[in-house]
């Protein structure tokens, strides 16, 4: 049990006496499992919710009482707000750091070339078709993983490959397709620049400001028919 200078109380073992004492448990059972998963994310923190801290202002403003609050309503939004931003720079600036660090020693290896903009590759098969263009609909098979090994995507792990126009795709992704000949498998670092930059894909295990390693199979280049052909054949 745990009390809030006699105000609201926390019981682990709820009796649900009526109707209506279901009904609050049930609001509490969804603000917890909102409050659980959404301080997950806040930056900065730990993986350990602070419930003392946590408690003590909730408790405290549920119960109205004025004198117990540390802080108002009002200031509690503000200190949230520049929190957040903080937290952020920095938590930027140390993913920034690390992959800075990381490119600057690939970039020694044997094999691996940077281009004027930063992208990093190293040829594992040179192919000896054409080179697409940016306006070009490819055909790849590819495997995206973070530098810590994680895969976020992989078209050999479905089985089939893709096909997308290269000027659809990533900064990186495009230029290091318009350097490949088809036939070509490459190892590929995206910095993140040249990727999603502070704003990775909603839902995804990239985080801001990564950079990628991808290794990308140009399996050839999809031709276009003039109008007329396809005229033709309907």
């Amino acid at each position: 049990m745990m009390t809030a200078c006699g105000g609201l109380r926390y019981i682990g073992n709820a009796n649900l006496k009526s109707d209506v004492d279901s009904a609050f448990y049930a609001i509490g059972v969804l603000q917890g499992t909102g409050y659980r998963d959404g301080l997950k994310t806040l930056p900065g923190a730990d993986s350990i919710i602070h419930n003392e801290a946590l408690f003590a202002g909730l408790f405290a403003a549920y119960d109205n009482k004025a004198s117990q609050l540390k802080m108002t309503p009002d200031e509690a939004q503000a200190y949230i707000q520049t929190y957040v931003t903080m937290a952020q720079t920095k938590e930027a600036d140390k993913a920034k750091a690390k992959e800075d660090a990381f490119l600057a020693s690939n970039k020694t290896k044997p094999g691996v070339i940077t281009t004027e903009s930063g992208l990093q590759y190293r040829v594992i098969t040179e192919g000896t078709g054409e080179n697409p263009k940016a306006e070009s609909t490819v055909i790849v098979h590819y495997t995206g993983k973070l530098l810590d090994g994680t895969v976020f995507d992989s078209s050999v792990e479905r089985g089939e490959p893709v096909t997308f126009p290269v000027n659809r795709a990533i900064r990186g992704y495009s230029e290091v397709l318009q350097l490949m000949p088809v036939g070509s498998k490459y190892q590929v670092w995206i910095p993140f620049n040249l990727a999603y930059g502070p704003q990775p894909p909603q839902g995804s295990t990239i985080k801001p400001y990564s950079t990628l390693e991808f290794e990308i199979e140009l399996l050839g280049i999809e031709v276009v028919k003039p109008e007329s052909e396809e005229t033709d054949s309907m």
